[in-house]
This record gives C-alpha cells, sequence and structure tokens, in this order.
C-alpha cells in the first residue's frame, strides 16, 4: 500500500492544477467544441495521466507502476462505453453542443466524490469479508455477457430519482443558457440542464458498478485505484467530443469491453487458484480492446468512410 503523504500532495496539485487551466481558462465561456481542441484536450489528459504513471514507476517501483497502468486502461476502455450513453442522453434532451462541456464537466466532478467513495467500500469489504471477490468476480462476468447482448437504451423519464426531483424541484419550460438554476418572481428554479446533469450523475454510479471492481481485480492499493481512475474519467470529457459522432461506427467494440469485464471478472473468480501477473492482464485488456476497434475497421469499412 502507499501511505505516502507526498503522494497524495503531488496526485491532488495535479488534477486541481488541470481542471483550474480546462475550465477557469479555455472553457470560461459557452462554446462548441471543435475536433481539434477536443483532441489536443484528449491528448493532454492521456499524456498527463502517462507521465504521472511514470512517476509512480520511479518512486514506488515497476509493481506499482504497472499495477496503475493496468487499472488506467481498465477505467479508460471501460468509460468509452460511457460515450454511448452521453451522446443518447443530449440527444434526448436536445442539448446544445456548446452547454454540453459544462454539463460533462460538473457531472465528471461529482463522479470522483461517487467514485472515492464506491472504492474504499470495495477495498474495505474485500479486505473483511474475502468471500466478496468472487462476488464481484461473478457478478462482473454476468454484467459483461449481459453487456455484449443489450444495446444501451436512455429513459430518462422513467428514472425514479428524476421523477422524484421534478416533483420537488420546479423546473423551467426551456433551457437558460449555461445555467442549472435561475431565479425568477423571488424563487429559485432548475433548468432542464439540471436534469441533464443529475442522469448524468446516476449514470455514472451505474457505471462505477461495474468499472470498480474490474479495477479492483488489479489492485487493492486506494491510492493507485483511485489516482488511476480520477485521470480516466478527467479525459472522457474530451474523449467524448472526439469520439461522440464515431463510437456508433466501431461497431464491434461493445463485444471487446464485454470481453473486459468478463476477463477481469473470471480472473477474480480464480485469483485463489490461479495468479494472474499484472503484464499479462495489460497484455489482454490492450489486445481485447485493439482487437474490436480492428475488427470494426476490417468488417465494415465503409462504416468508417460515412460522415
Amino acid at each position: 500500500m502507499i501511505h505516502s503523504t507526498t503522494a497524495w500532495v503531488v496526485f491532488s496539485l495535479v488534477v486541481l492544477g488541470m481542471l483550474a487551466l480546462d475550465l477557469g481558462v479555455f472553457h470560461r465561456k459557452a462554446h462548441k467544441e471543435s475536433m481539434r481542441e477536443a483532441l489536443t484536450w484528449s491528448i493532454v489528459w492521456i499524456s498527463v495521466a502517462l507521465l504521472f504513471n511514470g512517476g509512480v514507476f520511479l518512486a514506488f517501483g515497476s509493481q506499482k507502476g504497472m499495477e496503475f497502468l493496468a487499472a488506467y486502461l481498465i477505467e479508460k476502455s471501460l468509460s468509452v462505453d460511457n460515450i454511448f450513453v452521453f451522446v443518447a442522453i443530449f440527444t434526448y434532451f436536445s442539448v446544445e453542443a456548446r452547454y454540453q462541456h459544462r454539463v460533462l464537466f460538473w457531472g465528471i466532478m461529482g463522479a470522483l466524490v461517487m467514485r472515492g467513495i464506491f472504492i474504499y467500500a470495495g477495498i474495505a469489504l474485500i479486505e473483511r469479508f474475502q468471500w466478496v471477490t468472487y462476488l464481484l468476480g461473478g457478478f462482473l462476468v454476468l454484467t459483461g455477457l449481459k453487456f455484449a447482448k443489450e444495446e444501451t437504451e436512455i429513459q430518462p423519464d422513467r428514472n425514479p430519482v428524476v421523477r422524484f426531483f421534478r416533483e420537488i424541484v420546479p423546473v423551467t419550460a426551456t433551457f437558460r443558457g449555461q445555467s442549472f438554476f435561475v431565479r425568477e418572481n423571488k424563487r429559485w428554479l432548475a433548468t432542464p440542464l439540471m436534469v441533464v446533469l443529475l442522469v448524468v450523475e446516476i449514470t455514472d454510479v451505474i457505471f462505477a458498478t461495474d468499472s470498480v471492481p474490474a479495477v479492483l481485480s488489479v489492485s487493492r492499493d486506494p491510492f493507485i485505484v483511485y489516482s488511476s481512475n480520477v485521470f480516466a474519467i478527467l479525459g472522457l470529457r474530451a474523449l467524448y467530443f472526439v469520439l461522440a459522432g464515431a463510437m456508433v461506427k466501431f461497431i464491434y467494440l461493445r463485444y471487446g469491453l464485454a470481453a473486459i469485464l468478463i476477463f477481469v471478472g473470471g480472473k477474480m473468480l480464480v485469483h485463489g487458484f490461479i495468479h494472474v501477473p499484472i503484464l499479462v492482464s495489460l497484455g489482454v485488456i490492450a489486445g481485447l480492446l485493439s482487437f474490436s476497434i480492428y475488427l470494426s475497421v476490417l468488417r465494415h469499412p465503409s462504416h468508417l468512410k460515412q460522415s
């Protein structure tokens, strides 16, 4: 376990500095993010994560460094599926492109808090009750099988939390720019953008039930698990704007993600009998993701040529 206060301080300063630069400098005003801007930020976030990973290698050794890389790759791979859902949510609510960044940014901020809770609860349960590992492994295998069969369907109006929110909080009939709340006639009203943010937060909680157990299959170190999750999630906003229009074209990606879930779930199920080295996990995860993308391009190249 990494108990270094310096490591947590450095990690916090890097994340807070990047967030301040992102929201406070480059996205102070709502605007439609161009592909070039999104691609640049996506490269920046991945580069920062890999540089941080290099720091983990140097400070804590190759084992911790490989654990971070494996955890980051798992979370990054599984978070790609969030993009399918985000596209559906924004389409359903007719959210303008220039306001999507704000929703994703604050949605991710909420996700960081929820992931921390999930991670520490998961580690505590596994350390106290070893059988929880097998329970989580079986859950991931079943989720992977279900994931490969079903398409994502978003019906926010049927969500009980959203329905309850609308019953207790007055919501304006139309969007009010990038505001989540507005004051009218001496009372505060939520805007539809706040409802969208709530749906995004609920979605992340659902996805966390898959991704957090998957990451715990490669490391039980709170610092490694949480920091890798944070870097993967923070880069998701930029990745969304890069891949949103192309996700439907990689038709086999869903099966690759399902296979990753089944693999890490199976690894948890056999951990008491068979030790799977981190390097092997890295190779399998990267291979499954790359092969599913390659197969999409190979089998249906015409999909990628369509605009």
